[in-house]
């Protein structure tokens, strides 16, 4: 897996010098493994040797209990989640995680008890670290009276307790309350109801009172016992005070609550950012606990996958229950949905938050392997988006997918609808789908979402009469230089817009300039951009009219930058000579597309993995099913970026060109 590229940060708080922040992928981690009942090490890039936190591992493929182990309880033991048992330490707690470590943890020789490490088992970890404003772990003895001291150094959100020398239920409580100051009594081992609250004044940003959190079951509200040793997760509550990120100002984490409505068009929850990992219950009647997060699937139109704190059972799929979106999320079903029931909710923010400076973590090239060595695809890190081709295949189209849209696709080659295609999966830690046999002519191109280089959208059209526009949300963080869009549900051609084409004017309006990626023709006025023209900016783009923003119509974006060193999006003219493009690179590009705007001509790619070479290059069409074409040479290798050849697909003189180039 690439080296993790940490920001610079203060010895033991979220703030750092020079104003930098802890990024999310520092304090957070979910991670995917199969078991092999060996011992390994799960390397997630948390710290849980030197500042501490809890790992929370769940079987996903068959019926066994949540594990937590936290590092004030210790290692080679572990708590149940939807039991009333004390702290375990069988054996298979000492088979279990065996270690923390400075990058994630160590697993022993799991033989029997599907919990931890057995072979073939499907297992996720989420893993919690300590940090102000984040996440603390506590341990004390009850004493009927003492607050208890914490390290969050904010308002609490949630604090989940557990009882760890005898049986008992869970104590919960969680902030924002049915009334003004008031919060959730809540077991995480039942599924009942509220059983009432205590205002928050009772819990500071230093300490907590454990008399005010207590358990909810059918005999009533459960209280702590003088005596008892407990543990309690705290869980921040961030209200634009959060102290992470580059600029050490963002918030990661939001706990709050919620109304359902019972309806497919469920509850939009704006948190500021789009989350990765969600935890939800229902407060007002019976109700099972449920987590979500984006690398097992939280999607938009497609299967969302979650597991039950409460429960023991095996993972479960159903069609659209709660999607993300770039400033927080959607509920899409009756499911945590029942008309005017309360619900309570933790959400932690998407990351990476930090802009990477290594192309070789965020894109990669590969051909299909086969099933013994899943994924299909390797990338050597989490990825969000591929476009696969075969390309010795003159039928094969070119399939675009992306985690928001796991298991569904659509051709950048075709206007058809979207999809479905089982294999397309992104549960992975390092690439995606599933393989049945290795082929070496079967390419893959992965992205993953990074800040100021890559990031996908979707989104819902609302243009009233097909001329109205829709200012659309994203988390690039720059201005995106380049914009790919599809209609997902119905036809469609892909729209694109390259901001470095400039506009053009027209009966005293500017327009911006757009193309059909499924097509040959070239760029020229387009209202999809605005009428007149509104310049995508760091958080915003602009759609209009009905090919980008039907009303109900599902649609995919997809929004490329440029970022120094990493990628270049941009245009030339061609000189029918030869030239060296310019793309600010060190050691040449890995993969480059290049279209003729101001007339005709193809979305062509050539990469390194296929042969970018002086001489003749493999080329693919985008816009086609064509096999690879071989025999020409299009394009040459140059330090720094590539060089175009004097033949007229790439450099016709006085032509206008574009090109977007990954380092």
């Amino acid at each position: 897996m690439a080296t993790k590229k940490k920001l610079l940060q203060a010895a033991a708080g979220t703030a750092a010098a020079g104003g930098g922040g802890l990024d999310v992928s520092e304090v957070f981690s979910t991670y995917l493994y199969t078991g092999n009942s060996t011992a390994r090490t799960i390397t997630n890039g948390i710290d849980l040797s030197g500042e501490g936190g809890l790992v929370w591992s769940k079987t996903r493929n068959v019926a066994v209990g949540n594990a937590l182990v936290d590092t004030e309880t210790g290692p080679q033991t572990y708590l149940v989640s939807e039991s009333t048992a004390a702290l375990r330490t069988d054996n298979y707690a000492t088979l279990g995680l065996t270690a923390f470590n400075s990058d994630g943890y160590s697993l022993g020789v799991d033989t029997n008890s599907d919990r931890f490490n057995r072979d073939t088992r499907s297992y996720v970890s989420w893993t919690f670290r300590k940090a102000p404003k984040f996440f603390d772990v506590v341990t004390f003895t009850y004493t009927g009276s003492a607050q208890i001291n914490h390290n969050l150094g904010c308002k609490i959100g949630a604090i989940i307790m557990k009882r760890t020398d005898a049986a008992q239920d869970w104590l919960g409580w969680y902030y924002r309350g049915p009334s003004a100051g008031s919060g959730y009594y809540l077991s995480l081992n039942t599924t009942e109801a509220n059983a009432g609250g205590r205002v928050d004044t009772v819990h500071s940003d230093t300490y907590f009172d454990p008399l005010y959190v207590r358990g909810s079951n059918s005999g009533g509200t459960v209280s702590p016992v003088i005596g008892g040793t407990y543990v309690a997760y705290l869980f921040a509550h961030n209200d634009g005070d959060g102290e992470f990120g580059p600029d050490g100002d963002a918030d990661i984490i939001k706990c709050g609550s919620y109304t359902g409505n019972g309806s497919s068009t469920g509850p939009v929850i704006d948190l500021g950012f789009e989350p990765q990992w969600l935890l939800i219950k229902g407060t007002s009647s019976t109700d099972s606990w449920a987590i979500f997060d984006v690398m097992r699937g939280m999607t938009v139109g497609a299967s969302d996958s979650y597991l039950f704190p409460n429960s023991s059972g095996a993972e479960l799929s159903f069609s659209s229950i709660v999607k993300p979106t770039p400033t927080g999320f959607q509920l899409e079903s009756v499911n945590w949905n029942t008309n005017t029931n309360n619900y309570i909710y933790i959400a932690i923010r998407r990351g990476p938050m930090a802009v990477p400076t290594d192309a070789t973590d965020v894109f990669a090239i590969d051909t299909r392997g086969s099933s013994s060595g899943e994924p299909g695809f390797k990338s050597g890190f989490v990825i969000d988006t591929f476009i696969d081709k075969i390309a010795d295949s003159g039928t094969s189209g070119f399939a675009m997918s992306s985690r928001l849209t796991q298991g569904k696709f659509v051709q950048t080659n075709s206007t058809a609808a979207e999809g479905t295609q089982a294999s397309y999966q992104f549960d992975y830690m390092n690439g995606f789908g599933t393989s049945t046999s290795a082929n070496a002519d079967y390419y893959a191109w992965m992205w993953k979402r990074a800040p100021n280089f890559f990031d996908v959208v979707a989104y819902t059209g609302d243009s009233p009469g097909g001329v109205g526009v829709q200012t659309i949300s994203h988390n690039l963080g720059v201005a995106p230089e380049m914009i790919w869009f599809k209609r997902r549900d119905s036809t469609g051609g892909w729209g694109v817009l390259v901001t470095a084409l400039g506009t053009v004017e027209s009966g005293g309006i500017e327009y911006g300039q757009g193309a059909y990626l499924n097509e040959t023709g070239a760029f020229v006025l387009s209202g999809w951009w605005g009428s007149p023209y509104v310049a995508p900016t760091a958080t915003e783009f602009t759609v209009r009219g009905s090919t980008p923003n039907a009303s109900g119509g599902d649609y995919i974006a997809y929004l490329f930058a440029s970022l120094d060193g990493v990628s270049k999006v941009g245009s030339y003219t061609g000189n029918g000579t030869g030239q060296n493009i310019e793309c600010g690179f060190s050691s040449g590009a890995r993969f480059v597309l290049i279209k003729k705007a101001s007339d005709t001509g193809h979305w062509q790619i050539y990469d390194t993995e296929r042969g970018l070479i002086s001489g003749n290059d493999p080329r693919l069409l985008l816009n086609t099913t064509g096999a690879e074409l071989t025999g020409y040479d299009f394009v040459d290798p140059y330090s720094g970026g590539f060089a175009v050849t004097n033949l007229n697909d790439t450099n016709e003189n006085g032509n206008t060109y574009i090109f977007y180039a990954i380092a």
